[in-house]
């Protein structure tokens, strides 16, 4: 039998207006922590994904993370970049049309988009998973109110370390059987198993940092 995959599934390169991690910097960590792949999710972007998948083609999904006029959504396997600010029910339009995976972010963490559980029902039998675990919440329970959700809706569950620093790269690692595609992470995901810790506080200074940096370099 092949050995599971161990992947972290929301990743931020520099290409995102808060991240800090370059591409270099990305495989290196890769190479530390020995995970097998790596989702990486910028903000409404997925430049930096290309950039790090022309390094390294096999162990990188081009995913995005995509902020709607509602909340944020999480695609893997996008062909083309979606923009933000756009209804939910576009985005998800446009993303079913290239067969994109799609998650919906820390669905319950209030400061940083967080969905309303109206909304949410609305969305549930849209999408093809939510992220039970997200390692940035600040409040464990917020990730516990998206794991019972899930469960309710019966929704696969997904999870990231949704890193913006190197160090957190890996810090929610995803174990489940090979996929190759949107089609085959859908069964994967039926025989996952999720390790987990929250990420220290502090990483949200990086995040701070980061954009502060990005702000200086686009002024005049």
């Amino acid at each position: 039998m092949r050995r599971l995959l161990r992947v972290d599934f929301h990743c931020h390169t520099d290409f995102s207006p808060d991240g800090l991690i370059s591409p270099a910097s990305l495989l290196e960590r890769l190479e530390r922590t020995g995970l097998d792949r790596v989702a990486i999710t910028d903000h409404d972007t997925i430049q930096g994904a290309l950039a790090v998948k022309a390094l390294a083609t096999e162990r990188v999904i081009v995913g995005e993370e995509i902020q709607t006029q509602k909340g944020e959504l999480l695609a893997y396997y996008v062909q083309e970049e979606i923009p933000g600010g756009l209804p939910v029910e576009e985005v998800i339009r446009l993303l079913r049309q290239q067969d994109a995976f799609i998650s919906v972010s820390h669905p319950f963490d209030p400061h940083r988009s967080g969905w309303s559980e109206a909304d949410l029902r609305k969305l549930a039998p849209q999408v093809d998973a939510i992220e039970v675990y997200n390692a940035r919440c600040l409040r464990a329970n917020h990730n516990r109110r998206a794991e019972e959700f899930a469960r309710q809706n019966q929704i696969a569950a997904m999870a990231g370390s949704d890193a913006h620093t190197p160090a957190e790269i890996g810090g929610v690692v995803v174990h489940l059987p090979h996929f190759e595609d949107a089609e085959g992470l859908r069964q994967a995901l039926r025989q996952a198993r999720i390790e987990s810790r929250l990420s220290p506080f502090w990483v949200h200074f990086g995040s701070t940092f980061a954009a502060l940096r990005h702000k200086v370099r686009r002024t005049p």
